[in-house]
């Protein structure tokens, strides 16, 4: 497991669930007062890694994704070069179709629904009660945050983060680096970059 924030306990705690054993936690801060990573070896280093060969292991990147934030994706990169796998995670609780796809290295935490013909593309976090429905093709390295839904048929780039409780409406695309934020409803495609703010709230 690669960190040890509150990403990385939610993903500890799915695995350890499914009686799944976790070699090692890597984090350079402290992690003893997270009770789901008791009793497992910590190493403060990336380095220490390449204790274990790629052949024997496969890796959980538990650091979190941030709008447009490159550090997960770099962490990735670096190691899938030297031939290690990232694990694909799936919660017990989620809904996933049989007859949708999740590739390699996707996360889809508790509560998630993905739907038939979705994709869900490498690498990409389905967080917490997010809903992907029918035949949306979601990219590589994506965050659909918690309450998150994209209606049918949505098309994601890679590099999108999709903020909490907000709503993609059906067909529409969202390429590279676009960000939806926390909130918003998306009525009309993004462009490379392009940000959606919800509505501002007025109080008086």
């Amino acid at each position: 497991m690669i960190g040890g924030g509150g990403h990385a306990s939610v993903l500890a705690d799915i695995l350890v669930g499914q009686g799944r054993e976790i070699l090692a936690v890597i984090c350079p801060d402290d992690v003893s007062s997270r009770a789901v990573f008791a009793g497992i070896r910590h190493f403060a280093q990336d380095e220490d890694i390449t204790r274990f060969s790629p052949d024997s292991v496969r890796l959980v990147n538990g650091i979190g994704m941030m709008p447009r934030s490159t550090f997960r994706k770099r962490i990735n990169e670096k190691f899938l070069a030297q031939g290690y796998v990232f694990e694909t995670v799936i919660a017990s609780d989620s809904k996933v179709s049989s007859f949708a796809e999740v590739k390699s290295g996707a996360q889809i935490f508790p509560g998630a629904r993905v739907q038939a013909g979705a994709v869900i593309g490498e690498h990409t976090i389905v967080n917490s009660e997010a809903l992907i429905e029918h035949d949306c093709r979601v990219g590589a390295y994506n965050h659909i945050a918690p309450h998150a839904t994209l209606c049918g048929e949505v098309f994601t780039a890679e590099d999108v983060y999709i903020g909490a409780n907000a709503t993609v409406i059906q067909g529409l695309i969202l390429e590279l680096q676009s960000v939806v934020g926390a909130g918003a409803i998306v009525t009309q495609s993004l462009k490379k970059g392009s940000t959606c703010y919800p509505a501002r709230v007025y109080i008086k």
